[in-house]
């Protein structure tokens, strides 16, 4: 049934909480884990000025999502990692349709928070456009 499932992450405990839920579900039906982070054009724009080479901006992404692989490793899960670009939302959901996930799991709430309540959460967004089931974690 979620034989492949997509975790869009952040870095924020939200997202490590919904790790957890991932992981119990792949294990469940021996599937696989495609976890996303999506860098949205203010956080490239903010790398690239803060950051001295390209090299720097890849550490520091792959330091956001330090926690988020620990625990897949941990797990002895299947899984892969992936940085995308864009609007998240939307970026989430069109790499769900290409990878033709069973499943998207998500977070509630991310690291910017002021940015979703003026317009619309991240995971809102994905469950009202993902064409597979949804789990928003609390």
């Amino acid at each position: 049934m979620f034989k492949r499932i997509l975790l869009a992450v952040d870095g924020s405990e939200h997202s490590i909480r919904a790790v957890k839920y991932a992981i119990e579900l792949v294990k469940k039906f021996d599937g696989v884990i495609e976890a996303v982070y999506v860098v949205d054009e203010n956080t490239a724009k903010k790398d690239v000025l803060y950051a001295t080479n390209k090299f720097e901006i890849e550490a520091k992404r792959k330091e956001k999502i330090k926690p988020i692989r620990e625990l897949l490793d941990q797990s002895d899960v299947v899984f892969g990692t992936h940085v995308l670009h864009g609007e998240p939302g939307p970026r989430i959901v069109e790499f769900a349709e290409e990878r033709e996930v069973d499943c998207v799991v998500i977070g509630s709430r991310g690291l910017n928070q002021v940015q979703s309540f003026l317009l619309g959460s991240v995971s809102h967004k994905v469950a009202k456009r993902a064409a597979c089931p949804v789990l928003i974690v609390k």
